[in-house]
């Protein structure tokens, strides 16, 4: 009897092992027809030879990423092919005609990239696409409006003058300063008065520290992600070192930001008469406006999807501000000549700059020029990607098929010499009052209908930072330690960004040694 039972177990051993060489057979010729779709589709778009299986891995190492892409916008005009592996490649597109192609279309974000911030933000108005997307997006404008806008220019300046007193303690130690990690915390703290309203000192708690590690781990844990072929699968993911940390991480953004907040906030405006009260207020915060708005069939927003505006509105207006903000005072430090113009255009009109308010911000012009200049240097968020949903012509000619996925590289685009003549130079000029540009060659807030929502929010921020803290401060570079950008989810500095501080001797108000 046993013979028979182990032919039978023999035979099940032998049909699955073919049915699993049968499978590999399959995998193997749907990736070998992919790849070889992607070959017949890029022809048009040369770029440097790759790997079969590694694509251009080793020439784009994650930590010196931008400078290869720097010298590829040299020699292939517009743009080119990358290869991430053997079947998954992407157009990087740096020619602002072609950015006023794309960015004028409706092709939704690149889901085999932005998949993985899901866990992160959720389907709030970052991840969105089609009709879901332009609801969203209406329903969220007015949170931006100038007169939502103005009473938060208080609030910034609060959070910023707190970072300052904390730096002006700190340099009589020490004058060299090591600068992202304040600023994180200090646009940490203005979205949370913003948004929530929140009183307490966000800048001294320990808890706040731990979301912005949080942030940091989630950033550089998705981004390796998106270039790791092995990494790709969610269930293989969720079983990895990296998932695990990735899901701890998320965990910690959360209780911060999201649950406790959302229902604390919802319980109160269900208290009799208290909805009307809150309506009444001077301003609202983001969460009030949030929590009132309504789609077009009149159901309001659900916990989900409350909280994935929230977590995408944590997450740009202080991670990505946090970035541009450190890149502006690192380009003024680096040139003093344009640093102190700016400083005597803001002594000029705020004298101590104890009372800077929203009518200010357009009467700093050549501080503005200044920021938009860094801004085109140090893009905060580099680069974009969209997946074609349908065929594309460019102006020069060249064509793509729908399902292929275009990264949209500003950083390239703003150090494209063919676009901006001697880029890396910082010259403010470039965006004196009718200088001649192309529509689409500064695009630090991206463009089109996708646009930054939050980004009047963000140059105000930048301004009022710029403005109180050239009043205080003369900043300087460290030459021992040049900071050294690449390329992420935000733009980072491989080893920070450190300054050198000088308190001004005539601060403490008096507007006539000013």
């Amino acid at each position: 009897m046993r013979v028979p039972a182990l032919a039978s177990v023999s035979g099940l051993l032998q049909v699955a092992s073919l049915l699993g060489l049968l499978l590999l057979l399959l995998k193997a010729a749907q990736l070998y027809l992919r790849r070889q779709w992607l070959l017949k589709a890029l022809q048009q778009f040369p770029s440097p030879p790759s790997h079969w299986l590694y694509g251009h891995s080793r020439e784009f190492q994650e930590e010196s990423e931008l400078q290869p892409l720097l010298k590829r916008v040299e020699k292939y005009p517009s743009a080119c092919a990358r290869w991430l592996w053997g079947t998954r490649a992407m157009v990087v597109v740096y020619d602002p005609d072609y950015m006023k192609v794309v960015l004028g279309r409706s092709d939704p974000k690149a889901p085999i990239l932005y998949k993985f911030l899901t866990p992160w933000v959720g389907y709030g108005l970052l991840l969105l696409n089609g009709q879901m997307w332009f609801q969203r997006r209406r329903m969220l404008t007015p949170a931006f409006h100038y007169d939502i806008l103005k009473p938060y220019i208080g609030l910034m300046a609060s959070s910023i003058q707190v970072m300052l007193d904390k730096w002006e303690q700190l340099i009589t130690q020490e004058p060299h300063l090591e600068i992202v990690g304040p600023i994180t915390l200090m646009t940490l703290d203005t979205i949370m008065k913003c948004a929530f309203s929140h009183q307490g000192g966000v800048q001294k708690d320990r808890d706040s520290h731990s979301y912005i590690q949080a942030i940091w781990d989630l950033k550089s844990l998705i981004f390796s992600r998106m270039r790791s072929a092995f990494l790709q699968n969610d269930t293989i993911y969720r079983l990895s070192p990296e998932g695990r940390q990735s899901h701890r991480a998320c965990q910690m953004v959360h209780q911060h930001t999201g649950d406790r907040v959302i229902q604390l906030r919802k319980a109160h405006l269900m208290k009799e008469g208290e909805m009307e009260n809150v309506r009444k207020k001077r301003h609202l915060d983001f969460l009030d406006i949030l929590l009132f708005a309504r789609m077009e069939n009149g159901s309001s927003l659900s916990d989900a999807d409350l909280r994935a505006e929230v977590d995408t509105f944590m997450a740009a207006g202080h991670d990505s501000t946090a970035s541009g903000i450190s890149w502006v005072l690192y380009a003024l430090a680096s040139h003093p000549e344009h640093q102190q113009r700016c400083r005597e255009e803001i002594q000029s009109l705020l004298g101590d700059g104890t009372s800077i308010t929203w009518d200010h911000l357009d009467k700093i012009p050549y501080t503005t020029m200044c920021i938009k200049e860094a801004l085109r240097l140090f893009p905060p968020v580099p680069s974009i990607s969209r997946e074609l949903s349908k065929p594309i012509t460019f102006p020069d000619g060249r064509s793509l098929p729908a399902g292929i996925t275009l990264s949209l590289s500003f950083y390239a685009l703003h150090h494209n010499p063919k676009v901006w003549p001697n880029p890396e130079e910082f010259d403010p000029s470039r965006f004196a009052p009718g200088s001649p540009r192309h529509s689409h060659a500064f695009l630090p807030f991206s463009g089109g209908s996708r646009n930054c929502i939050g980004k009047q929010f963000a140059m105000n921020e930048m301004k009022v930072v710029v403005a109180l803290t050239l009043l205080r401060f003369e900043l300087a570079t460290d030459p021992s330690r040049v900071p050294v950008p690449v390329q992420g989810i935000a733009l980072n500095s491989k080893n920070g960004i450190h300054l050198k501080l000088r308190k001004l001797p005539n601060f403490c108000g008096d507007k006539d040694k000013l």
